[in-house]
């Protein structure tokens, strides 16, 4: 029999996932609180539980700030062997706090972290899964094309790599926006942003030891050349909020020596 699957979450996310599990011969069911959000070939519910009645697998493809009230309304329709999912984007805390509801329920919790934008990919998105549900998850989706390293049997094991990659990807993207905001203001923003492909291009393996090195010995100096930074930025009228903080980092790390 085919594998049943309930999409809790019809966005952006949640539909390419859904498309992809149809293609993939798996029977889907959906749900959002969004009437107006539908996928061809998806079976539409009235609500989170009866989407899950039933489901070999359901995935919480919604928000972090609604994934436990979701859990707790599906739980009673939960029992041993099926997987529940949650891809949404939260901290370890909460993570472990849907294992430990779901838990009496014998149903297999996974805590699954999409580690790349999912338009494009849908269920190929590289993704890490953990929890004790974390293999049962791979198993039922890898077949289908789904790209699961498992890393660990603890809830809240993938929830943490993937924050720790946010704390260094989106910090990077504010602070090049920040950099081209004031590049655009005077006029150079194709300039620098060339300047800055052209870095990311050449990057290579030794770049993040090299990074370290150079900022912890000289962490004055680069302070000052942020404080002139922030003074530039402050001076045409755009908000130095990056500059500002990587300054304020920099100061500490020259007062520890």
């Amino acid at each position: 029999m085919a594998l049943r699957v309930a999409v809790l979450g019809l966005g952006e996310a949640g539909s390419e996932i859904a498309r992809d599990l149809l293609r993939a011969g798996a029977v889907v069911v959906g749900y959002d609180p969004d009437g107006e959000k539908d996928v061809p070939g998806v079976v539409r519910a009235w609500g989170e539980a009866e989407a899950a009645k039933g489901a070999d697998v359901v995935l919480s493809v919604n928000w972090a700030r609604v994934a436990l009230e979701v859990a707790q309304r599906v739980a009673p329709v939960l029992g041993p062997g099926r997987v529940y999912a949650d891809l949404n984007t939260a901290g370890p805390g909460l993570k472990r706090r849907l294992a430990e509801l779901l838990a009496p329920t014998g149903a297999l919790f996974a805590d699954v972290a999409l580690m790349s934008p999912v338009p494009g990919k849908g269920i190929r998105t590289p993704s890490l899964a953990a929890g004790p549900g974390a293999w049962a998850y791979a198993e039922a989706l890898g077949p289908l094309g789904a790209q699961v390293e498992v890393v660990g049997s603890e809830a809240g094991g993938a929830a943490v790599r993937k924050l720790l990659r946010s704390v260094f990807f989106k910090g990077m993207a504010a602070a090049v926006m920040e950099a081209l905001a004031a590049a655009r203001a005077l006029g150079l923003e194709d300039e620098l942003k060339a300047n800055i492909a052209k870095t990311l291009a050449e990057a290579d393996a030794s770049l993040v030891e090299r990074l370290v090195a150079g900022t912890l010995r000289h962490a004055q100096r680069r302070r000052e050349e942020m404080l002139a930074a922030a003074e530039l930025l402050e001076a045409i009228g755009v908000e130095p909020l990056l500059t500002r903080a990587t300054a304020a980092h920099l100061a500490r790390l020259a007062e520890k020596g």
